[in-house]
C-alpha cells in the first residue's frame, strides 16, 4: 500500500444557496437561522409561463379533459338558454293580464291600440303592439313552457355534475403522478442538494406546496371553466336580445381587468412570499421538535421560541398581505356588477315603455346582466386561489429542476460482477467550495480483505474520503477504482449495493426491530436476519423488550437507546455482506464491553474484505493493517499500530492524548 497526497486549505460548508433567495444567517451556519431556518423570497417569479406549465400537466389526461370541456359546454349553453325561454313565461303571464284589462271592453287588440295612438298615448300604444294580447292569462301554455325551463335546467346540472366527476378524476390524476416524480426526482438528487436544504423546506415543498397545487387545481378549473364560458355564452344571448345593452353591459369588462391586473401584480409577489415564509416556519419547526431534547438540556426554549414568534410574525404578515390586497378584488368586482345591473335595470325599463323590448327579454336580460358579472367576480376571486396556487406550484419546479446526479455510464458495469475488494485512489483532488480545497492529489491503495483505518482532527476530510467512494460525491480531479474499475463508470445503485455502511449517526425508520435489520437484504430469509442479529448482539438487548424482534421502533427510535440503536445499524450492514465495509465512528456509541464484543463481530464481518474504518477511539483501531492519519485532507503519516507510535508523530499525540496524560497533552497543544 501507498500514498502521495499533498493538500490546502480546510473544508468549506458545502454549496451555495439561490441568489433569488435571502439567506438568514446565524449561528447554524448559512442558510440557516439560530435554530434551523430557510429562504424567504424576495420577488415573485414569472407568473404566465409557471401556470402554462402547471396546465400542461394536464397533457396525459387530454381525452377526460376534452369530455369535460365538451361536458361544461353543452351545461353552460343549456344554462344560459334558460332565462331567455323563462322570459317567454312572462312574456304570456303579461299579456294575459293587460289583455285582460285591454280587451273586457269587447275591442280588440288593433282597436285599442289605434284608440290609444288617438288620446296622443303612442308608447303606450307601442308597448301594445309589441305583446300578444289574451283574454287572460294561458297557464297551460306557461306550464308548458316551465316544464321546458325544469328539463334545460335539470339537463345542465346533470352535466355539470359529469362534468366535475371526470375533472376531479384528471386533477387527481394529475397530482398523482407530479407527487411520483418529486418522489423520483428526491432520489435523483445528489447528497449536496440536502446540505445545501433544510430539511423542513424541503418537506414543505413536497406536502404543503403539491397540496395547494391539488386545491388550486380542484376548485379553480372546475369554476373557472364554468365561469369564463358563462361569460361568452351569456354575451352572446345579451346581444341576441338588445345589442344597445349589450354594449352597456361591456362597459364592466375593461373596467374589471384593470382592477384584476391591477390587484394580481401586487399579491403575486406576496403570495410567493407567503409560501417561502411557510417553508422557513417548517423547518425551524422541524429542526425544533427534533432537536427537542438538546434544545431543552441548553436552556434555549426561550430562543427557540423568540426564533419561532418572529418567522410566524413574517408568516402571518405575509399572508395577511397577500389575502387582505387579492381579497380586494371580489368586492370591487361587486360594485362595478351593481352598478352594471342598476344602469341595465333602468334602460331597460325605458325600452319596455317604448315597446322596443318586451317584459320577457328585459326580465332575462336582467338575469343574464347578473349571470354576466357573477362569473367575472367568480374569476376574480378564484385569481386570489390561482397566483397561491401557482406560487407552490413555482417551487415544485424550482425542486423539478434541480440539478441531479450526472449521468451513470454503464458500459462497465459488469467488470465488478466477482469483487475483491481493491480500493485505488488516483490523484484525487476535491473540494465542496472551488475557493477553499480540501483534497488534493491524494493517491492510496487499499488492499482485498485489507483493514484501513483512518485517524485524525476534526474536519481532516475522512468522512470525505468515504463520500467519495460512495460515490455521494464525485472528484473534480482524479480517479478512484475498485477492482481495477473507475468507480464514475459504474451505476451508483451497483456501486452502493457492494458497499456496506455504518455511520456514527444512526438511521432507523418507523417500524420493527426486524424490518429494521431486513433493511439490509431484501428478502433475506428469518434464519439470515437472525443470525446477523446474533452475530451482532443485538439478540442479546432484543428479548428483553415486550415484543422482541416485533418491537415498533418509533420514527426517532427514540424507544431504544443509542448503543441499541448502533447495533441494529451494524447488524443491517452485517446481513447486506458487503465487498466494501465502511465504518464511520461505527462504535462510538455502544459502552465499554459491548465495543469489545463488536470488535470481535466486526473482526468476523471484515474478513476477507476490505474494510475503511473511521475512528476517533483510537483503541478500535489497533489491529488495524493499515492506519492513515490525516490532516488539512492530506495523508501526513502511514503504518501499523506499533510503527507509528514509533516515530512519534501526530498519531502518537493523538494516542499520548487518550490513553496517557490528556491534560498535559491538551495544555502542551495550547502552547
Amino acid at each position: 500500500m501507498s500514498t502521495d497526497t499533498t493538500t490546502t486549505g480546510a473544508k468549506a460548508e458545502p454549496g451555495t444557496l439561490k441568489e433569488t433567495e435571502r439567506v438568514q444567517q446565524g449561528p447554524g451556519g448559512p442558510g440557516r437561522g439560530p435554530m434551523g431556518g430557510g429562504m424567504i423570497g424576495q420577488k415573485a417569479d414569472t407568473f404566465w409561463p409557471s401556470l402554462k406549465r402547471l396546465l400542461a400537466r394536464l397533457r396525459p389526461e387530454r381525452a377526460k379533459t376534452y369530455a369535460v370541456l365538451v361536458l361544461t359546454v353543452v351545461s353552460v349553453v343549456l344554462t344560459a338558454v334558460g332565462p331567455k325561454i323563462l322570459g317567454r313565461a312572462t312574456d304570456l303571464i303579461f299579456a294575459g293580464l293587460i289583455g285582460k284589462d285591454v280587451l273586457a271592453s269587447g275591442a280588440t287588440q288593433e282597436q285599442a291600440i289605434e284608440a290609444l295612438r288617438a288620446q296622443g298615448e303612442d308608447r303606450q300604444a307601442d308597448m301594445l303592439a309589441s305583446m300578444d294580447l289574451t283574454n287572460g292569462v294561458d297557464f297551460s301554455s306557461v306550464a308548458d313552457v316551465l316544464m321546458i325551463v325544469l328539463a334545460v335546467y335539470v339537463a345542465a346540472s346533470l352535466l355539470a355534475w359529469l362534468g366535475g366527476y371526470l375533472l376531479n378524476d384528471v386533477v387527481q390524476g394529475t397530482v398523482l403522478r407530479m407527487r411520483s416524480e418529486v418522489e423520483d426526482k428526491v432520489h435523483r438528487l445528489p447528497l449536496g442538494y440536502f446540505d445545501k436544504q433544510p430539511r423542513g423546506e424541503l418537506l414543505s415543498r413536497v406536502t404543503n406546496d403539491i397540496d395547494n397545487v391539488s386545491q388550486t387545481l380542484q376548485q379553480t378549473l372546475s369554476q373557472m371553466l364554468t365561469s369564463l364560458l358563462t361569460v361568452f355564452a351569456v354575451l352572446g344571448m345579451m346581444f341576441w336580445i338588445s345589442p344597445l345593452l349589450a354594449l352597456v353591459a361591456l362597459v364592466s369588462v375593461p373596467i374589471s381587468m384593470f382592477v384584476t391586473g391591477a390587484v394580481m401584480k401586487r399579491s403575486q409577489g406576496m403570495f410567493i412570499q407567503q409560501w417561502r415564509r411557510t417553508g422557513t416556519l417548517n423547518a425551524h419547526i422541524e429542526e425544533t421538535f427534533s432537536g427537542h431534547s438538546i434544545v431543552k438540556v441548553f436552556g434555549r426554549q426561550g430562543e427557540a421560541e423568540r426564533v419561532f414568534a418572529e418567522q410566524n410574525d413574517e408568516l402571518y404578515e405575509a399572508s395577511y398581505g397577500a389575502q387582505f390586497v387579492s381579497g380586494l378584488i371580489m368586492p370591487i368586482m361587486m360594485f362595478v356588477g351593481n352598478l352594471n345591473y342598476v344602469i341595465i335595470a333602468v334602460l331597460g325599463g325605458l325600452r319596455v315603455a317604448s315597446g322596443t323590448m318586451s317584459l320577457g327579454d328585459v326580465q332575462a336580460f336582467i338575469q343574464y346582466s347578473r349571470q354576466f358579472t357573477q362569473p367575472l367576480t367568480q374569476v376574480a376571486s378564484m385569481l386570489n386561489l390561482l397566483q397561491s396556487g401557482v406560487a407552490s406550484a413555482e417551487r415544485v419546479f424550482e425542486l423539478l429542476d434541480a440539478p441531479e446526479e450526472l449521468e451513470e455510464e454503464r458500459g462497465q458495469s459488469a467488470a465488478i460482477e466477482d469483487a475483491h475488494g481493491e480500493v485505488r485512489f488516483e490523484d484525487v483532488s476535491f473540494s465542496y467550495d472551488p475557493e477553499r480545497p480540501l483534497i488534493s492529489g491524494l493517491s492510496l491503495v487499499a488492499q482485498p480483505g485489507s483493514t484501513v483505518a483512518i485517524v485524525g482532527p476534526t474536519g481532516a476530510g475522512k468522512t470525505t474520503m468515504v463520500n467519495l467512494v460512495m460515490r455521494f460525491y464525485d472528484p473534480q480531479a482524479g480517479r478512484i477504482l475498485i477492482d481495477g474499475v473507475d468507480i464514475a463508470s459504474i451505476p451508483r445503485g451497483v456501486l452502493r449495493g457492494r458497499i456496506g455502511m455504518v455511520l456514527q449517526d444512526t438511521w432507523l425508520f418507523a417500524g420493527t426491530i426486524r424490518d429494521n435489520i431486513a433493511y439490509g437484504r431484501p428478502g433475506a430469509t428469518e434464519e439470515q436476519i437472525l443470525e446477523a442479529a446474533r452475530a451482532t448482539f443485538v439478540d442479546r438487548f432484543v428479548h428483553s423488550l415486550p415484543d422482541g424482534y416485533e418491537t415498533v421502533i418509533d420514527e426517532d427510535g427514540s424507544n431504544l437507546s443509542a448503543g441499541e440503536r448502533q447495533l441494529v445499524t451494524i447488524a443491517r450492514a452485517f446481513l447486506s455482506d458487503p465487498a466494501l465495509l465502511i465504518l464511520d465512528e461505527a462504535t462510538s456509541s455502544v459502552d465499554t464491553r459491548t465495543e469489545l464484543l463488536l470488535q470481535q463481530a466486526m473482526a468476523a464481518l471484515r474478513s476477507d474484505r476490505t474494510s475503511f474504518v473511521i475512528a476517533h477511539r483510537l483503541s478500535t483501531i489497533r489491529d488495524a493493517d493499515l492506519i492513515l492519519v490525516m490532516e488539512d485532507g492530506s495523508i501526513v503519516e502511514q503504518g501499523s499500530h506499533e510503527e507509528l507510535l514509533a516515530e512519534g508523530g501526530a498519531y502518537a499525540r493523538l494516542y499520548r492524548s487518550q490513553f496517557e496524560s490528556p491534560a498535559e497533552e491538551a495544555e502542551a497543544l495550547t502552547h
